[in-house]
C-alpha cells in the first residue's frame, strides 16, 4: 500500500505533497526535522491522504498534484 499525502506548515501555511509506503514513519521523519524540504517549516499537520495499491500509480498522482491543475483538484478535495 502506498500513500500520497499533503502536509500544511502551521508556521507559514505552505503545503508539501509526498508519497510513501509507510505514512506513520514518514510523518515522524517530517516532525523530527529529518526531511530537508520541511525541516524549516515545522510544525506540520496532515491535511489529506490517498492510498494506492500500485506504487507507480501513487507516484504518478504525487507528480500530478504538484502541477497547477493537480493543486486545484487537491484543494477542492480538501476544502
Amino acid at each position: 500500500m502506498y500513500t500520497v499525502y499533503t502536509l500544511r506548515s502551521l508556521q507559514d501555511g505552505n503545503w508539501y505533497i509526498g508519497c510513501t509506503s509507510d505514512l506513520k514513519k514518514r510523518l515522524e521523519e517530517h516532525q523530527k526535522g529529518r526531511v530537508v524540504s520541511t525541516k524549516h517549516r515545522l510544525p506540520l499537520e496532515l491535511l489529506y491522504k490517498e492510498e494506492y495499491q500500485d506504487k507507480y500509480e501513487a507516484f504518478k498522482m504525487e507528480r500530478f498534484y504538484k502541477t497547477a491543475k493537480g493543486k486545484r483538484m487537491l484543494k477542492s478535495k480538501i476544502v
